[in-house]
């Protein structure tokens, strides 16, 4: 074992000038990641909602597959490498280099790969056991979804670990547990899990359904968790994922399109409205809806208006229970009656929007 472990030193030693060649293309790559990527001519971008999630996912479905678990190893080497120093990788979740706890460390020497204290490993963020059905066994002769390396990220054992298969919450400050058992990625991470997790969704459909492994609403009559749409606009791309894309795809042969462009999550599942490098959002074929409702808190009555026309309002009580549902086409303006409603909190949803109706 220790031959070997000399072997690949004295190997990667070797390619250390191909490695910051290969660093100096992927950071070129990433500062024009503002300029539509020509991974994309062939996709109809003018689409939206489930015809452009399924536009992605035909993308995606192009892809390396001989590309091995044991091959993510190497990647992490370049994609994962720290923009300040090309010693060190990026450990998702890490948040402390300095406070002498290694389950903290932010980055790590990228030859401590391995699988004790102090080292780092592979974090399937997306968690095997979570999808349906679970991904298989992560051995190093591995292909297909459980390789996919657009999902796995290097972290500290102990701290991957931590982490396990909890699903992610909501929370602020550094990584951790949260709410009763869930795990917050924290604030720098948040959205790079976000993109991941969207990811996944559409590289994967309904065998990595958000709510396998996230708490919280879905957005209007999507599948798609709201706390992940929030996450992927409160913590904008980073340098890390700008650089992952065009390596993954030399390396793998597709990239993430939520790192590309953050405003396809708007644009399939509408909510807050991401960064838009493509400038999709701007044009006439695409607007965000608004929603207003007078008065509120309400009453007898309340008017719900929106900048599109209505096809359906839902309102829940605070149960989830639904206690009104309209389906006819309508314009972009609509009285409801709430006469029957008892006093208290609603959660009116129409057009992809969420918002909160008082009945006093």
């Amino acid at each position: 074992m220790d031959s070997i472990w000399l072997c690949f030193r004295e190997k990667r030693k070797k390619n250390e000038k191909m490695k910051r060649i290969i660093l100096l293309f992927t950071t070129i790559c990433a500062i024009q990641l503002h300029a539509q990527q020509p991974y994309y001519d062939d996709v109809d971008l003018s689409l939206t909602g489930l015809d452009l999630y399924l536009e992605l996912q035909l993308k995606l479905s192009v892809f390396n597959e001989d590309y091995t678990y044991g091959d993510v190893r190497d990647s992490f080497l370049i994609t994962d490498v720290d923009p300040t120093n090309s010693n060190d990788v990026l450990l998702v979740y890490g948040f402390n280099d300095t406070d002498g706890d290694c389950t903290t460390d932010r980055t790590r020497d990228s030859d401590n790969f391995g699988g004790d204290p102090c080292e780092y490993n592979r974090e399937h963020v997306f968690p095997r056991s979570r999808s349906e059905p679970p991904m298989g066994d992560a051995v190093n002769s591995a292909t297909g979804i459980v390789a996919d390396p657009h999902n796995l990220r290097p972290s500290d054992v102990q701290r991957n670990g931590n982490r396990g298969s909890k699903k992610f919450d909501n929370g602020s400050g550094n990584s951790g547990d949260v709410n009763s058992g869930n795990w917050y990625p924290g604030d720098e991470w948040k959205g790079d899990v976000a993109r991941i997790i969207m990811y996944m969704y559409v590289r994967y459909g309904e065998q990595c359904l958000p709510e396998f492994t996230g708490i919280g609403s879905t957005q209007g009559d999507t599948d798609m968790l709201q706390v992940f749409l929030n996450w992927n606009v409160e913590d904008p791309v980073s340098e890390v994922e700008q650089q992952r894309n065009p390596q993954l795809e030399i390396e793998y042969g597709s990239r993430n399109p939520f790192i590309d462009n953050p405003s396809f999550a708007t644009l399939i599942w509408g909510g807050p409205p991401a960064e838009d490098p493509f400038d999709l959002l701007s044009t006439d074929e695409f607007s965000i809806p608004s929603l207003e409702m007078y008065p509120n808190p309400a009453s007898a009555s309340v008017s719900i208006t929106t900048t599109q026309p209505l096809q359906a309002i839902a309102i829940y009580d605070i149960t989830g229970k639904l206690v009104l549902e309209t389906t006819s086409d309508v314009t972009m303006s609509s009285i409801v009656n709430t006469s029957n409603f008892k006093k208290g909190l609603y959660l009116v949803q129409t057009q992809g929007i969420t918002q909160k109706l008082i009945i006093k």
